[in-house]
């Protein structure tokens, strides 16, 4: 599957080329530090990845598949609102890490 399907019957959309649809994941908004301090999502302490779900991919995309964890920096996003979702598009290059269960060969890193 590489689109995006509603069952409310709105139309559904299909990624092009190497753009990946991304739904940030609800622990990557407010944070708190080590010490219990609350850090809001829009502070910029330093470049932080953040990790998504794909909710779509073009036919392009060789790497990530319709519901792998997708690790990105914000800086290269842009944010769409589809079906009352804010999503984010990316290009496949910009996709720094995949976690899904599929993956065979492991760094020793687990989500």
């Amino acid at each position: 599957m590489t689109g995006v399907a509603d069952p409310a019957g709105k139309l559904p959309i299909k990624m092009l080329h190497d753009r990946v649809l991304v739904a940030l994941r609800k622990e990557d908004g407010e944070r708190r530090s080590t010490g219990g301090i609350l850090i809001p999502a829009t502070a910029q302490v330093a470049k932080r990845l953040v990790w998504g779900e794909a909710r779509g991919v073009g036919a392009s995309v060789r790497q990530v598949k319709v519901g792998d964890q997708v690790l990105f920096s914000p800086e290269d996003q842009h944010e769409v609102e589809v079906h009352g979702e804010e999503l984010i598009i990316l290009r496949e290059r910009d996709v720094h890490a995949v976690a899904a269960e599929r993956i065979e060969e492991s760094t020793g890193l687990y989500l």
